[in-house]
Formats: structure tokens, C-alpha cells, sequence
């Protein structure tokens, strides 16, 4: 099969800079032809791991199943440069944040990790409105911070501040009873939910439109197979944010599903190998384009340019739970010096978990099960610093 991503779809719906970015990208590859760059079209959710196996090799995950059931392994960017800068010994102590939206300088920053999301909102030239709402994340898959604020982790790549009336912002603070209320009361199966899910379309038994008739039970039936189908929703946000043309949420549904299947301890039913993709997969890909206007961010979608420089926090907030598995345990106490990169939280050899290093030298300020503050010390003190990732 030639993947669809071979052609000329890509150059008519990029944005320049994914343009540029492909550019540069080869003309760095080697000549020997080891390294293949595929460009793929301009539609949401490209980023989808499933979704990427298919395009650049045609072959299809398995439901329950990862991408090296099919011989292939996924690995962004970022965790490429990271596994880079471990080879080297340097930790992951920075990410780089994209802050967009109503503010007055949209921009690219590099952050010490526990940098205050306020602080970056600030660092963009502040937000141009007294009240406003932030997405942590993306629009399609973000969530709503909380009063008091938040900071950014090892998974924070971008922050959208929005009007308090945006439909974004509303449909994200509605409450799980309101979000089930409509959805009971208002589901007419017209199965737009269905007809665009994008694993649906891949061949995975995943129909939203039967999980909403579904709960109409008052009990919750653990055996039906549209409830577990939860299992197979990457939560991707298309059947609600585009496809459902009554405000109904399938993703906020499927995703307390699926919450409540594992926490009942009901295994995933849905194993299928042999997966064949809709016949009209290609006619009902979403470009990004026309998704930002459905999602009322047409005004938004401009250059966030990268920030020359690392931002210099006067303190971080490191959470110990970052990362899958179990949270780290804090190694440090309250008034012990640090220098960036040393191990704040350490992860148990029993369990999968991840360390978490100082992303700035300073003074524990504070320690607890669920993060430890550093206060920053002046530059002088900092000479002696592990040299963390300037990624």
C-alpha cells in the first residue's frame, strides 16, 4: 500500500512553518537513504500513534494493542532529543511551552518544568482580558486550570487563554451530571459521532452513537459491549468539539467509562487483530483548517514564535506525579540546597514511575507526597549546576 502521506496533499494544506520545518528536515537527511521523511496531510488528529502506523505503513493496531504488535514503534520528537540528552547524562529538567490566545505576544517558551503557567501567560506579554479561562493542552484534549493555577509538568506543550463566554470554555466546565443529562436527553442517533471517529474508521468496534443509547440503563451493565467499548476511545475529542451537531460530549462520556471499568477491574473484551478500515476513511478526514473555525480559534491560529533564551522562574513546582505509573517520592527535605538536574523525587525499583530532578538551583522551600517547591538562589550560587536539558 503507498501511504498516503507520499502525496502532493501535504504542500496545498501546511502552514508555512510545518513547511519550513519539512524543508529543513531534508536537507539535514543523509544521503544513503536510511532515513525517509513522509509528509502527511493537514488533518486532526494526525498526531494519533494508531493513525500514524497506518498512514506511513498501512498496517493497523490491533484493539487493545500498541504499535510494536504490528512491527512498528512510535517515539515524538521530544522523546527522541530526550533519549539524546540521557545517552549524555542529562535529565529532563525543561520543556518548551506554546502560549496562544488572548495574550499579547503568542510565543515559544523554554521553561524550567514547575514553572507557574501564570508566569508564561506573563512571560507572553500577559493575557489582554481581567477574566479569562486557560487550556492546559491542546483545544481537542486540554482541560480547564484550576483557581490558583497550575504548573507546567513533562507533558504541558501548550496553553490557550480564552474568553470566559468562549464554547470551548464552556463545554470544558460542564459538570459530569450535566454532561449525562444531555446526552440522555438529547442523543437523536444520527450517528455523526460514529461516521467521523477516527478509530472507528480504522476498523476498531468503537460506535459513540451506541455507547449514548447504552446508558440510557439506570444500572450499568459492565458486559455491554458499547460500554466497554471505552476502551478503544484515544479520546481525541472529534465527536464532540465537531461531529455532534447537539452539544453532546461522547469523548467526557466514553473517558468516565473507561475510569470506572479499571477501577471496577473489568478486563478490555475488545482484542480484534484482523481490522480492516472503512472504505470512506479518506472522504471524512477533518482538516485542521476547517476544525479551527468550527472550534471559533480562526483568530488565534497565528505564529508563536520561540523565545530566545530559558526562562528564569523565581521558584518551580515539581510534581511527583508526572509521568505514568506511580508518583515519585520526595528525596529532598525542606531547606536542603539543589542544583539543577539533582534528584528531587525518587521512583520505586518495584513499580514503573520516573524520577523528578530540579529544574532550577535553589532551597527546598517546601515538601509534600505530592510536589516539592524550589526557591531559585542567585546566579553566583548556580556555577556548580548539573547542566539539565536545554530542551
Amino acid at each position: 500500500m503507498t501511504p498516503r502521506g507520499s502525496s502532493g496533499v501535504f504542500r496545498s494544506s501546511a502552514t508555512p512553518s510545518n513547511v519550513r520545518a519539512m524543508d529543513a528536515i531534508a536537507g539535514a537527511l543523509p544521503d544513503d537513504g536510511g532515513i525517509e521523511l513522509m509528509p502527511l496531510a493537514n488533518i486532526y488528529p494526525a498526531g494519533d500513534e494508531f493513525l500514524l502506523v497506518f498512514e506511513a505503513t498501512g498496517r493497523v493496531v490491533p484493539e487493545g494493542g500498541i504499535p510494536p504488535d504490528v512491527g512498528v514503534v512510535v517515539n515524538n520528537v521530544t522523546t527522541l532529543a530526550q533519549v539524546a540528552d540521557a545517552v549524555e547524562g542529562r535529565p529532563v529538567t525543561d520543556k518548551m511551552v506554546t502560549v496562544q490566545g488572548e495574550v499579547a505576544s503568542p510565543g515559544t517558551f523554554v521553561a524550567p518544568i514547575g514553572t507557574s503557567i501564570d508566569e508564561l501567560i506573563e512571560g507572553a506579554g500577559g493575557a489582554l482580558m481581567p477574566a479569562h479561562a486557560v487550556i492546559v493542552g491542546g483545544p481537542m484534549m486540554g482541560h480547564l486550570m484550576e483557581a490558583g493555577g497550575q504548573p507546567t509538568t513533562k507533558t504541558v506543550a501548550g496553553v490557550i487563554v480564552l474568553p470566559l463566554d468562549h464554547p470551548l470554555v464552556s463545554s470544558m466546565s460542564a459538570r459530569e451530571a450535566q454532561v449525562l443529562r444531555i446526552a440522555r436527553a438529547a442523543c437523536c442517533q444520527c450517528m455523526a459521532c460514529t461516521e467521523l471517529c477516527p478509530r472507528a474508521l480504522l476498523g476498531h468496534e468503537l460506535e459513540p452513537h451506541r455507547t449514548m443509547r447504552a446508558i440510557q440503563y439506570a444500572e450499568f451493565p459492565e458486559d455491554h459491549r458499547h460500554i466497554t467499548s471505552a476502551y478503544l476511545c484515544s479520546e481525541c475529542g472529534m465527536c464532540e468539539l465537531f461531529a455532534c451537531p447537539l452539544g453532546i460530549q461522547p469523548r467526557r462520556i466514553l473517558a468516565d467509562l473507561k475510569a470506572e471499568l479499571v477501577r471496577r477491574g473489568v478486563p478490555n473484551p475488545h482484542l480484534r487483530t484482523d481490522l480492516s478500515p472503512d472504505d470512506v476513511r479518506e472522504y471524512r478526514q477533518i482538516p485542521a483548517a476547517r476544525l479551527t473555525r468550527r472550534l471559533g480559534l480562526e483568530k488565534y491560529d497565528g505564529d508563536a514564535p520561540l523565545r530566545e533564551g530559558r526562562l528564569q522562574p523565581s521558584r518551580v513546582t515539581l510534581l511527583m506525579k508526572q509521568h505514568v505509573g506511580e508518583p515519585a517520592a520526595p528525596a529532598v527535605k525542606t531547606g536542603q540546597e539543589v542544583l539543577r538536574g539533582d534528584v528531587v523525587g525518587e521512583a520505586d525499583e518495584r513499580s514503573v514511575g520516573a524520577r523528578v530532578h530540579a529544574s532550577i538551583s535553589g532551597v527546598i522551600e517546601s515538601v509534600s507526597a505530592e510536589a516539592v517547591v524550589i526557591a531559585s538562589v542567585d546566579a553566583d550560587r548556580a556555577t556548580g549546576e548539573h547542566g539539565g536539558s536545554s530542551r
